[in-house]
């Protein structure tokens, strides 16, 4: 047992730390990533379980000296992959006092639970959900708030049919049930509705335009089609900022479709849902408040530290008819018996919960709405500024003009043509030799077939000369492959 005197030593020696670790990477000196020799991955793959234990402060050296020094690279102002953010400092900080309190966020009378509805309105507040009738909860990320939300929307179908989809499954409804997403949608959705009994065949990918965005007219004539065909559609999952080249479904006439054609309109904005916050952004999300649900990530784009997710839905009733197994003559009511608010196991699939809404609370409240809103633009700007280098350089193509913080381009060596067979080969040895560089971190997207570089700003140090940094490593490591 670990004294206060103690705990007080080690939690300095792991501040220190963590310091000098966020120090070192945000300064941008170090390398962005760094692959691990076999000897490394070994050390600490097949590390036997000690006989005896060790000390705390030997295993926080270890940690500096093993585990820190081999950092996924989020946390360098030159990583652009995926979608993953750095944290910020004031929610490292939570992490360790929400562990200190260590509750179950089940429900109950404390200040936790009171904690996570705050955020929630929070949360609702910023990006213009309704806070009436609706309820949200965290959860671990976009994959977790999809399935929530598709279960929900699930129950209602079924429901409105007069079957019970809790009793008997989805045998309870007359017709197979039919859900949409576009070309563009995320893997999640697909997952969730494998998940929740659909199956493959009851998935309809709907097209997407130029701009990669769902096509209204082609749900609608969707829709017509499966219902002529016996089969009963009953969601439509449209993209706040997908993870390709964050483009924003046109909500507001995909919302309309979902009206006339009763359907549950659900919307993935995992990561671009607050992009709403930009003002030169925020045309393109009107409709975005019409959804019965809506999928967010403060981990991503907001810094929040991993894990940190967020699903609102705009029933509350509807979400505790889905999740509920608690026997009505015991259900709590807000204002009534122990807690006040219902317990948040009835609204989902985990009963103990961890204590999440913390270091939301923390990062959200340390920035207020207006830092907020810089937070973001903060990075949009920049993908409009790395867009225009690409435009400037002659060996590189703009795929797709940016539309959030997302920039996605092409390798193309002096004199081959835009069609040529070999630059899908050529840009995917080019992403690989950059990661292993250590330089600058970008990923990929596959559109209309083709392999394309993709560089997501989500770091709040990302400057002018990293993004320069990552253009000069692109074409230097592209003209020394294409030479080969």
């Amino acid at each position: 047992m670990i004294d206060a005197a103690a705990f007080r030593r080690l939690g300095h020696l792991a501040v220190d730390v963590a310091a000098d670790h966020l120090e070192r990477v945000g300064s941008g000196h170090a390398p962005v990533f760094e692959p691990m020799t076999p000897e490394e991955r070994a050390r600490v793959l097949e590390q036997p379980l000690p006989e005896r234990g060790r000390s705390p402060e030997e295993l926080v050296r270890t940690v500096r000296d093993e585990i820190l020094t081999h950092p996924m690279g989020n946390g360098h102002p030159r990583f652009f992959g995926w979608v993953n953010s750095p944290p910020f400092p004031v929610g490292t900080v939570a992490e360790l006092l929400a562990a200190t309190l260590d509750p179950s966020c089940a429900g109950g009378d404390h200040a936790a639970i009171y904690l996570e509805r705050c955020t929630i309105r929070w949360l609702q507040e910023l990006v213009g959900f309704p806070t009436g009738e609706s309820m949200g909860l965290l959860v671990s990320g976009g994959s977790m708030a999809t399935l929530t939300a598709l279960a929900a929307a699930r129950h209602r179908a079924v429901a409105a049919d007069g079957g019970d989809v809790r009793r008997a499954g989805l045998q309870a409804g007359p017709a197979p049930l039919v859900l949409y997403l576009s070309s563009e949608g995320h893997s999640c959705i697909r997952k969730a509705a494998e998940l929740l009994g659909l199956g493959g065949g009851s998935v309809r990918v709907v097209p997407v335009d130029g701009a990669y965005r769902m096509r209204p007219d082609g749900l609608r004539a969707a829709v017509h089609a499966d219902r002529w065909a016996g089969r009963r559609p009953f969601c439509a999952v449209a993209s706040a900022g997908t993870v390709a080249t964050g483009a924003v479904d046109p909500l507001d006439e995909l919302a309309d479709v979902c009206a006339d054609e009763r359907l549950w309109l659900h919307v993935d904005g995992a990561y671009g849902a607050v992009g709403v916050l930009d003002p030169a952004a925020a045309p393109q999300f009107r409709g975005m408040e019409r959804a019965d649900s809506l999928a967010l990530d403060p981990h991503k784009w907001l810094s929040v530290p991993v894990e940190c997710g967020a699903v609102l839905v705009r029933q509350e009733a509807t979400l505790r008819a889905a999740f509920s197994l608690v026997p009505a003559y015991i259900e709590t009511e807000e204002g009534k018996g122990f807690g006040g608010l219902p317990w948040y196991s009835e609204y989902g699939f985990q009963q103990t919960r961890g204590f999440r809404a913390l270091k939301l609370w923390m990062v959200l409240a340390h920035l207020g709405r207006d830092g907020l809103v810089a937070h973001v633009a903060r990075h949009n700007a920049p993908a409009g500024r790395l867009a225009q280098l690409v435009r400037a350089a002659p060996d590189l193509d703009l795929v797709t003009p940016p539309t959030l913080s997302i920039v996605c381009f092409r390798y193309r060596p002096p004199g081959w043509s835009a069609s040529d067979a070999r630059l899908d080969a050529l840009n995917r040895a080019l992403m690989h030799a950059v990661q292993a560089g250590g330089e600058a971190f970008l990923t990929n997207a596959v559109l209309d077939g083709r392999f394309v570089l993709r560089a997501c700003i989500l770091h709040y140090g990302t400057r002018e000369h990293d993004l320069e940094a990552l253009i000069d490593v692109v074409r230097r490591t592209g003209a020394e492959l294409a030479q080969n």
